[in-house]
């Protein structure tokens, strides 16, 4: 007792021993996959499918069609009911962001009297005041040149998918100017702002610098093609705007003096010129690589690029040489599949991406080459992680008999992962056409569903929490026996039941041992409850070792599992962390160890009713 006590009285003190961290952070699913834009192989998160459409795209027009990437649909049916998701867009090979040379006033500039669409002399470095340099990469982001004639004029190739930037309101007098981030398919008289940035400088001392304002990062991916790639940045400032930074600038140092007048005049001549109108602020340079289209949907992949696609097939026409472009052949070669591996080794590493359920929508096990292999691959880090969970494609479309797809599940061994089929209908809102996707496009929303209004330690399959309102059919529709022969082999059937529509009627894992592993439901209980403790555990660490602090770490475990318990997921728990389990020569090594013992709730899959026929007069049975 720390104070002294000299004569008789009452005296208190207080003991909390009801610490509970804050709850770990929303958690949810990544999907990997092309899209129409973005920043290409870097791990995004987006709260809305409306943030997803912004940052990402979603349809985009090739001649005369019109086109969804899987990796968008997925993302919409996951976005309705969940409020994270992480975004991992591919490209591979040569691919890169698009950018401008904006003029100085002393320099070139257009004036609007060159060919639309068109920049004279910009790039010479003389004349550049800055440059700007778009975040997407593709060639998407390109928007300079005529793309044909519209009514006896030249039409633009900028879209609502690109920017244009214009300069206005120089003041030499305060070596200032505003930034304006415009839409790429606005015009002069109707123009579509995004961002405006007033009252930037040259002045690296001032706080209105440009890069400080807008700023000048670029987050690229080191080390592809190894086993430990990582997301570096360049810059000295953090980006602030959504589409641009800035590089190159042409510093006016101290361009004020300490009077507030213009130190060296000859300085103004480095504040770029007034630039606007419908053709100006045009950027170019922007590279897809192996695969992907411009901003009026055509093709453009990087000369000599090893496996260039010249074609895409989408939806039902997914096959083994060609994946919405990528002809996905070898997860070394920069056809799409080294791309795949760079992203799910990036994906490794769980403290920096926050996961709990990956899709790989538009890889198929069946069609062999890379896609095998980033099945795998996608495998390897959910267990290793320990805390996520796959959903994957097992055969192409158009597969009729049920061998074929039991023989490949059979060939993997895991309760990390769960694989469905058939492939199933569904309308595409953004095309307003109907098209045949694999079954993990539309899980995702049955997985967030699921989620949402129960817990993910219930079963997500049934009536209840497995039907699939969005698909207009399934591929096939099974019968009782097909269901049979798919889930013996671990394959979780979509069943079609008159009046009640497509409905998820399975939830396996791939483990073939019996176990309660071997259920979806307690797999992903068991995700949930390891990151929970895992991540509210780490108050502890390098905490004293003893008494008080093991019972910090019961007043954080047992009221999570008793709430568990309280919503059906657990029977029964025991946790232990004592002297039994935190010998003296456990606490010598540093060590805090627990034992965690757990009872998961049962789902009940198979309803047995007998019904007894009596004779007029028989009694019942007791």
């Amino acid at each position: 007792m720390a104070e002294k006590i000299v004569s008789p009285g009452v005296f208190t003190k207080e003991i909390d021993v009801s610490f509970l961290p804050s709850a770990i952070g929303d958690i949810g699913a990544v999907v990997i996959g092309p899209t129409v834009k973005g920043p290409a192989m870097i791990p995004t998160v987006v709260t809305s499918y409306s943030e997803y459409q912004t940052r990402f795209g979603d349809v985009f027009k090739s001649g005369s069609n019109s086109y969804t990437y899987l990796t968008s649909l997925t993302a919409q049916q996951y976005l309705k009911h969940s409020g994270k998701l992480t975004v991992v867009r591919i490209l591979d090979g040569s691919f890169g962001g698009a950018s401008a040379a904006i003029p100085s006033g002393s320099g070139k500039q257009n004036t609007g009297s060159a060919m639309p669409g068109r920049l004279v002399d910009i790039a010479e470095s003389s004349y550049s005041s800055f440059t700007l340099n778009t975040i997407d990469d593709g060639a998407i982001m390109n928007n300079t040149g005529s793309i044909g004639q519209s009514n006896g004029l030249l039409k633009n190739s900028g879209s609502v998918d690109n920017v244009r930037w214009e300069i206005g309101s120089v003041n030499p007098a305060k070596g200032t100017f505003s930034l304006l981030i415009r839409r790429g398919d606005d015009t002069h008289k109707r123009k579509q702002i995004l961002e405006t940035w007033n009252n930037v400088s040259l002045d690296p001392n001032s706080n209105n610098y440009i890069a400080k304002m807008v700023g000048d990062s670029q987050a690229s991916i080191t080390d592809s093609g190894t086993s430990d790639p990582f997301i570096q940045y360049t810059g000295n400032y953090p980006n602030k705007s959504k589409y641009v930074y800035v590089s190159g600038v042409r510093d006016t140092i101290d361009y004020l003096d300490e009077n507030g007048e213009v130190r060296d005049n000859a300085a103004s001549a480095s504040l770029p010129g007034l630039s606007s109108g419908s053709f100006d602020g045009s950027f170019s340079s922007g590279t897809n690589g192996v695969a992907g289209f411009d901003s009026v949907g055509k093709i453009v992949t990087s000369s000599g690029a090893v496996g260039t696609s010249t074609g895409y097939n989408f939806y039902k026409d997914i096959n083994a040489t060609n994946s919405q472009g990528f002809p996905l052949q070898s997860i070394t070669s920069n056809d799409g599949g080294s791309a795949y591996m760079d992203a799910l080794n990036l994906l490794s590493n769980a403290d920096e991406y926050d996961i709990n359920l990956m899709l790989v929508p538009g890889i198929i096990d069946r069609l062999g080459g890379a896609h095998t292999g980033i099945i795998t691959k996608a495998i390897d880090v959910c267990e290793a992680r320990g805390d996520c969970f796959l959903i994957y494609d097992v055969v192409e479309h158009g597969t009729t008999a049920l061998a074929a797809v039991t023989d490949k599940a059979k060939l993997r061994d895991s309760n990390y992962a769960a694989t469905y089929w058939p492939w199933v209908q569904i309308s595409d809102a953004n095309t307003g056409q109907y098209q045949f996707v694999p079954p993990s496009t539309v899980l995702a929303g049955i997985y967030a569903f699921n989620d949402k209004i129960a817990a993910p330690w219930f079963a997500p399959a049934g009536l209840n929490r497995g039907g699939l309102d969005t698909v207009i059919q399934a591929e096939r529709k099974l019968t009782h026996a097909n269901r049979d022969t798919l889930y013996e082999s671990n394959v979780n059937p979509i069943a079609t039941f008159p009046g009640q529509g497509v409905v998820v009627w399975g939830q396996k894992t791939l483990q073939k041992k019996s176990s309660a592993l071997d259920r979806v439901n307690v797999r992903r209980l068991m995700i949930k409850v390891k990151k929970f403790i895992a991540a509210s555990s780490r108050f502890l660490v390098f905490e004293q070792n003893n008494a008080s602090t093991r019972q910090r770490f019961l007043n954080i475990a047992n009221p999570y599992l008793e709430q568990v318990q309280a919503q059906s997921g657990l029977n029964a728990f025991r946790v232990v962390m004592d002297e039994s389990n935190n010998t003296p020569d456990i606490v010598d090594r540093n060590i805090l160890y627990g034992q965690i013992f757990l009872q998961p709730t049962k789902t009940a899959e198979f309803i047995v009713l007998d019904f007894t026929i009596q004779p007029t007069g028989a009694s019942f049975p007791e």
